[in-house]
């Protein structure tokens, strides 16, 4: 079940951005027995760099990773840690 949220995460994050770099890893083991993690829902961490990002505020960059994931963060996604950057920014 996990491998298959982090292909869908995945896959929604490139359909959406096109990223020259991207990383989603499923942070859910470390959170056991949190309310989130009783409901079925995980916890990830997602880097990502993408043109789309270039001319956007950190808050704005999260906000189109949010949209980009649309139901999945009602269905699978309990919590998610989000650092978005444009390429050359780190």
């Amino acid at each position: 079940m996990s491998n298959d949220r982090v292909a869908r995460i995945e896959a929604r994050l490139i359909a959406a951005f096109s990223p020259s770099r991207l990383l989603v890893k499923d942070q859910s083991h470390l959170h056991a027995g949190h309310d989130g993690a009783r409901d079925g829902r995980g916890h990830f961490d997602v880097s990502i760099e993408a043109d789309a990002f270039g001319d956007k505020r950190p808050l704005a960059r999260h906000r189109l990773v949010y949209e980009a994931l649309g139901s999945m963060m009602e269905t699978d996604i309990h919590a998610l840690r989000i650092k978005a950057s444009a390429p050359g920014e780190n």
